[in-house]
């Protein structure tokens, strides 16, 4: 299958994010504009970046001729999602291998993972599925759930402040769309029993594992494990080390050690981030198969944590909605933050708050859409 991508981008504001598409598939000049073709072969997309302003849903969002897949790109603080109207069917409109395409950066569209809408199960709204853009399927994405709600109302053409339930493959997650557009997402409450996280770690405190000592490499690390319907392990730094320098340290070359220890049922995905206290925290996340985050998150006060990323399977990204999520309820069980902070990300920040009325993990942030496009099939 083969791609050949004509999108022309607005580079006159990074902030423009809107696109319009045409009746006809091209690409419409402006000024300041850039094209880019792409080519892979035996699939074609077009797409524009024209205003602020969506298509309304005649001209777009309702097209339904065959052999076509319509979809919108969205982003979440850079973390950006092919998203696809799959409400008519419980099975996702293309495989997995045809996600990979069009995720790919170079030959396709280019996105972090390919999203579908799809009709509600067991009582709930809407269903959602994602495909990460090496074709394997995570449970949920924090970040991508922000997006299934702007999705969603935008294609219900639903306005103000709406909330409804998603079933996902972590269990029932409710999204709120705010006035100023932001989403505030009910994470739920976070695990924190060792033998459903999962960890083969025997429990310290009670049935949780905090601040338990994990050797890799040679190396003693005091982890924490969470899950945030996709396990997390989050250590602030080696046994008996304060001064660790996390610019130093070679992730590529640790991260696999942890992903691959015994103590993890799956694969773990790892990341760091540090202490003003000159402590070093390394965030692990744990998935069934595949996908690999890394973050680095510099602690500024009790309230303000700065976190970066880098993400197997997607790739580097700009933002982790579940691991922001898992780092603040770590720091709040190891006693370095409070249960609200400001967890800034390189594409941008989330609020994250860990609710003690109700044990509840509550995420609001920004999503947007960036471009609508169709692809032959």
């Amino acid at each position: 299958m083969a791609i050949a991508a004509t999108i022309s981008l607005s580079l006159s504001s990074p902030t423009r994010h809107s696109l319009a598409t045409q009746n006809s598939f091209q690409p419409i000049s402006l000024k300041s504009t850039a094209a880019i073709t792409l080519r892979y072969p035996s699939l074609r997309i077009s797409a524009s970046s024209i205003s602020m302003e969506a298509p309304s849903k005649s001209s777009f969002l309702d097209r339904k001729e065959s052999g076509f897949l319509h979809f919108v790109k969205y982003h979440g603080l850079g973390n950006d999602f092919i998203m696809v109207d799959n409400r008519n069917s419980t099975e996702p409109r293309i495989t997995p291998e045809q996600a990979v395409k069009l995720c790919d950066r170079n030959f396709g569209i280019g996105a972090d993972g390919v999203i579908f809408a799809m009709p509600g199960i067991n009582g709930t709204d809407y269903a959602m599925r994602i495909f990460n853009s090496d074709g394997s399927e995570p449970e949920m994405c924090g970040n991508g759930v922000r997006c299934f709600a702007r999705f969603i109302a935008e294609l219900d053409n639903l306005h103000g402040r709406q909330s409804f339930t998603i079933n996902t493959g972590a269990g029932l997650i409710v999204p709120e769309i705010q006035d100023d557009k932001k989403v505030r997402v009910d994470m739920g409450e976070p695990t924190l029993k060792a033998s459903n996280v999962p960890t083969k770690l025997p429990a310290n405190e009670g049935q949780s594992v905090i601040k338990s000592e994990l050797t890799v490499d040679g190396v003693t690390w005091n982890v924490t494990c969470v899950s945030m319907g996709n396990p997390h392990c989050v250590t602030f730094g080696p046994k008996g080390s304060e001064n660790l320098q996390v610019d130093e340290l070679n992730l590529s070359q640790i991260g696999p050690k942890f992903e691959h220890h015994e103590m993890f049922p799956a694969r773990t995905n790892t990341g760091q981030f540090v202490c003003l206290s000159s402590h070093v925290v390394l965030h692990l996340i744990a998935v069934p198969e595949h996908e690999i985050r890394v973050k680095f998150v510099q602690v500024f006060s009790h309230s303000h944590l700065k976190m970066r990323v880098w993400e197997r399977g997607a790739g580097a990204t700009l933002a982790c909605g579940t691991g922001a999520c898992a780092v603040v309820v770590a720091a709040v069980l190891e006693g370095y933050a409070g249960r609200s902070c400001t967890v800034d990300l390189p594409g941008g920040p989330l609020e994250i708050e860990w609710s003690e009325q109700d044990n509840h993990v509550y995420m609001t942030g920004p999503a947007e859409a960036v471009f609508y496009g169709s692809v032959p099939l």
